[in-house]
């Protein structure tokens, strides 16, 4: 597996744990903001994460995190990012909301930095459950820790929002989270709309990304328990990929011949997601394969590479532009 497609991974598959090694200014919540968004409310707030209930003084004005799909959604809620693990491979792999690329950087999501965290003097740390109780205690010695799963494959549209929901409230941008959601519905609802005008509605599609080692193509298919796989169940479609992923993102790994398995659906179209950083598993890996180039959304042309920069495991603004893609390429 390449590196850069290793780092892009969700933090649980990473075959590093996370380490703390010893190797900014914001502005608080006040009555207005500079970029039109709801103002942060002011005074204790309380947040439920993984681990229960927990109050803070104030609301979080100065946050660090440590994993790619909580930093979009603090970024699209307006919370001050003061530290971000891998800021380069964020805005990589998530272009939906840019991070400054200014932003301190502590280390890599699977090993960051205590002395870098630390030095950053943050109110608010945001970690998912892939962080060992150990690493969290010591997190816990700088400042109060927000612990949540990537996902949830038993229910990944209920876990992102309630995701949003619980850094709304730590951050004290609950009128912005809920502003972000209702964009979500909207957006669906416009969507099946626009499917059902063009005669789309419940037609069947697959999502998968890959990956080259050795000249070999791995690939990941995003079942119905995967967050993309639940965004397209949510405009009632049909996700041809019947195999059960793993408990937490819903995914399923498989190779070249295990896509024959999907010879027998009907009008199917393939999406994919890659990266310009590396080479695509897809167009450059299967270029000139004999089992790929027979299958029949490979022949009759339905193959769909996604935009970049929508993340597979992210929140509302992910979700959204994964929408307007998957509206592209079933109306193209």
């Amino acid at each position: 597996m390449r590196t850069s497609r290793l780092l892009a991974l969700p933090a649980a598959l990473l075959t590093a744990a996370l380490t703390l090694t010893a190797c900014g200014t914001t502005e608080p919540a006040g009555s207005e903001t500079t970029d039109g968004a709801p103002a942060a409310s002011s005074g204790p707030v309380t947040y439920t994460d993984e681990r229960g209930e927990h109050t803070l003084d104030a609301p979080a004005t100065a946050v660090v995190s440590l994993e790619w799909g909580l930093t979009e959604n603090l970024l699209a809620l307006g919370a001050p990012i003061v530290g971000q693990a891998d800021v380069a491979g964020y805005n990589t792999w998530d272009t939906s909301i840019a991070l400054d690329e200014d932003t301190p950087d502590v280390g890599t999501r699977g090993e960051a930095s205590l002395e870098a965290i630390s030095a950053l003097e943050p109110d608010l740390i945001a970690v998912t459950t892939d962080t060992t109780d150990a690493v969290v205690d010591q997190l816990e010695d700088i400042a109060p820790v927000v612990v949540l799963r990537g996902s949830d494959g038993t229910d990944p549209i209920g876990y992102m929002r309630s995701t949003v929901e619980t850094l709304a409230a730590a951050t004290g941008t609950d009128a912005r989270g809920e502003e972000l959601l209702a964009s979500f519905d909207a957006k669906v609802a416009d969507a099946k709309t626009t499917l059902e005008e063009a005669g789309v509605d419940g037609a069947a599609f697959t999502m998968a990304d890959g990956w080259i080692t050795n000249g070999t193509v791995s690939v990941r298919m995003y079942t119905a328990g995967s967050f993309l796989g639940a965004i397209a169940d949510e405009l009632g479609l049909e996700n041809a990929w019947a195999g059960e992923g793993d408990p937490v993102y819903g995914l399923a790994q498989t190779d070249i011949e295990g896509l024959t398995a999907l010879s027998d659906t009907q009008d199917l179209t393939f999406l994919y997601a890659a990266s310009d950083s590396e080479d695509d598993p897809f167009a450059d890996g299967l270029a000139g394969n004999a089992i790929w180039e027979q299958l029949p959304f490979v022949t009759a042309g339905d193959v769909h590479r996604i935009p970049d920069g929508i993340w597979m495991f992210g929140g509302p603004a992910s979700a959204e532009a994964y929408v307007d893609a998957l509206v592209a390429a079933l109306t193209a």
